[in-house]
């Protein structure tokens, strides 16, 4: 057997891991406020600047707008946001926040920073610890997508 290819030797398979367990974490909370993981990566993309292009968002999200687009559909139809045409291009559709969509932010806030917090207590990792790798995630990320242009 090649070392290269053993699994304690994949760094790929830590991400898929941890990103697994995290989303699962994360999903008791989502069915309280009835969304989903890519909903709420939508949402916090449009709770930091609303009144958004699909393509803004796909691009913040690093998804294709042909991803977004079907997710963006199913958010409407739950009232958490409405789409309209662009004013200068009526090609671009605009996204923004209903009421409903606004104030999930609060009910968000009251329940996910504090649960996370709760699931992650027992981790050893300090918040620095946190900031560090999320500025390694973020180096391999923007490395990563700029080999797939």
């Amino acid at each position: 057997m090649h070392k290269e290819l053993q699994l304690d030797n994949q760094i790929c398979f830590r991400l898929y891991t941890a990103a697994r367990l995290i989303t699962q974490a994360y999903t008791p909370m989502f069915n309280q406020l009835g969304i989903t993981y890519p909903q709420y990566l939508v949402l916090m993309v449009l709770w930091e600047r609303d009144n958004q292009p699909v393509n803004d968002i796909a691009h913040r999200l690093t998804l294709e707008t042909n991803t977004v687009t079907p997710l963006l559909q199913r958010m409407e139809k739950q009232g958490l946001v409405v789409r309209r045409r662009g004013e200068n291009d009526k090609r671009q559709q605009i996204v923004s926040l209903t009421l409903k969509g606004q104030e999930l932010e609060e009910q968000a806030y009251a329940l996910i920073p504090k649960g996370m917090g709760e699931q992650l207590a027992a981790c050893p990792l300090q918040t620095e610890d946190y900031l560090t790798l999320a500025a390694e995630l973020d180096a391999l990320i923007e490395t990563l997508k700029n080999k797939a242009k």
